[in-house]
């Protein structure tokens, strides 16, 4: 039988204006009442414990029903607890003291602020070292460093609290200069021999790594705004293999805003501006460069290849791509290895061929453009294959060619391969 009685519910269906509710209709409700009761105070229980608080006030039960998402109780504050009296005469009847207030006071009382709902804002803590002043952040005179470089705050209890004050991020004069002039030779004179030299000095300084986040951020605007400038992109690549290369510089902190940049240079629909830009080498170039990220860091990052592997298979398979950016992530998956071929290339190779077919014959396809971008995937596949021939062999490579003296297995396999003869072999198969 349900702690709720029937009159209860009888009581409650008359305030809502329903008069005629019967008490079979009653009697049913009444465990379901319960039932609703008991959910809505475990929720409030549950919201008190995590308040880490023993008393449960009437914020525990709105936030219990705000969690089933239902209309919260109104007239009710959880300002203190609220003070029952026992009815005379009545043993198990109680009621709030509630205090006769002047009607005309409560016309003429402020409204108070409307509550508002939890929410998540983001803002900057600081930028390069310097916090900026709003109003999320301590106004700059709170935070101004004392003379002893520290500040303690009593906190209610009388502990001293000491409050670390954030430290500027500042260049020695060395730095910037050297920073300025690595960035002008990217941006004008990468075809000089001291733009060389200065590769060399970004994979081999030790003291170079406060420059770490600033050469991250010059890179990826220069891509995002240089993707017609053959030079400067190939030069900005460069610049990326010599800071990975670098043994003093920790970048893995920075490789979720290198790597957006490098992936462009390797499957953008067009790089540079100009038919004489060789973007083909520096879509090979970056493919290299990315798998080097891939073997170096892939344990720190164990989402780090597949993620990548993802973004080339996409580029890879979608019709709607044009051919550069297939022949890029070709390359791409190519230079990951030859796991990453077998399982994601070869699979997809037939139907690849079949589409690629008609961009290849001078009677389908007219632009001369086009027909060279063919071509030119078509030996990325074409070595791609010679790749996979090579590793199956590699376990062959202590054998010796019967005729070839001196020529291991694997070399004379790989030397016998030829484009021509593939291409007739698969022309022949596809009629």
């Amino acid at each position: 039988m349900s702690i709720v009685p029937k009159e209860n519910v009888e009581v409650i269906a008359q305030s809502i204006g329903i008069n005629n509710l019967s008490p079979d209709v009653a009697l049913a409700l009444a465990p379901d009442v319960e039932y609703r009761l008991r959910e809505v105070m475990q929720e409030a229980i549950k919201c008190m414990r995590h308040s880490r608080r023993t008393r449960l006030t009437a914020d525990d039960v709105d936030g219990a029903l705000n969690l089933r998402n239902v209309e919260p109780i109104y007239g009710y504050v959880s300002g203190g607890p609220l003070r029952f009296k026992r009815a005379i005469g009545h043993r198990d009847l109680f009621y709030i003291d509630d205090k006769d207030v002047e009607f005309k006071d409560v016309i003429e009382a402020p409204l108070p602020k409307a509550p508002l709902d939890t929410g998540i804002v983001c803002h900057w803590l600081a930028i390069e070292g310097v916090q900026p002043a709003i109003p999320e952040n301590a106004p700059v005179e709170v935070l101004a460093a004392p003379s002893d470089s520290k500040k303690y705050e009593q906190k209610d209890d009388g502990i001293p609290v000491d409050i670390k004050l954030p430290v500027k991020h500042i260049l020695s004069r060395e730095l910037q200069l050297y920073f300025d002039k690595i960035t002008e030779l990217v941006v004008s004179r990468s075809d000089l021999v001291i733009f060389k030299e200065a590769l060399v000095s970004l994979a081999t300084d030790s003291g170079l790594h406060p420059l770490v986040p600033y050469f991250t951020c010059f890179i990826a605007d220069e891509v995002s705004r240089g993707l017609n400038d053959y030079p400067l992109l190939f030069a900005l690549m460069r610049v990326v293999r010599s800071l990975l290369q670098n043994p003093h510089m920790h970048i893995e902190p920075y490789l979720h805003q290198l790597m957006p940049s490098v992936v462009t240079c390797l499957v953008a629909k067009r790089l540079g501006n100009r038919f004489a830009d060789n973007h083909w080498e520096l879509r090979d170039f970056t493919a290299n460069l990315v798998a080097s990220i891939c073997k170096r860091f892939g344990h720190v990052y164990n989402t780090l290849q597949s993620r990548l592997t993802k973004t080339l298979v996409n580029a890879f398979l979608d019709p709607k791509r044009t051919l550069t950016q297939h022949y890029g992530a070709i390359q791409g998956l190519a230079a990951l290895g030859p796991s990453v071929v077998r399982l994601l290339v070869l699979p997809n190779l037939e139907t690849y061929l079949r589409l690629l077919e008609p961009e290849l014959l001078l009677d389908k396809q007219k632009n001369e453009m086009k027909r060279h971008e063919a071509w030119r995937v078509y030996g990325a596949l074409l070595r791609v294959n010679a790749f996979m021939i090579g590793s199956r062999c590699s376990h062959f490579c202590h054998l010796q060619h019967p005729n070839l003296s001196g020529v291991p297995v694997k070399e004379s396999l790989l030397c016998q391969i030829n484009a021509r003869e593939v291409w007739s072999t698969w022309k022949s198969n596809h009629p």
